[in-house]
């Protein structure tokens, strides 16, 4: 299956809608264990989380778009806008389950 990136940018001020969100937002990336090659927040120069990055398996950028859709964070209206790419790995280190 190809890979595609989902780059979530979120809404101003919206740190209490994804604090609210967030326990949603990560019940449904764990049911997606199987799609889901890294998922994380996007962080503003002072570290505060400002997006989402998460690249995946899908069968096309429909389904790509589907599963973004999806999402707790983009169904409770947090994103402002979600560019989907498609991705090709080449080198680098995936490393297991990480902090959360």
């Amino acid at each position: 299956m190809p890979a595609f990136v989902l780059l979530c940018r979120d809404r101003k001020d919206a740190a209490d809608l994804r604090a609210r969100l967030r326990p949603a937002h990560l019940d449904y990336l764990e049911a997606h264990f199987e799609e889901v090659w890294l998922a994380g927040p996007l962080l503003s120069d002072e570290g505060s989380p400002i997006g989402s990055v998460v690249i995946i398996d899908a069968e096309d950028a429909r389904g790509a778009r589907n599963f973004a859709n999806a999402d707790p964070y983009a169904k409770g209206g947090l994103f402002d806008d979600v560019e989907i790419r498609p991705y090709r790995f080449v080198k680098g280190k995936l490393l297991g389950a990480g902090p959360v």
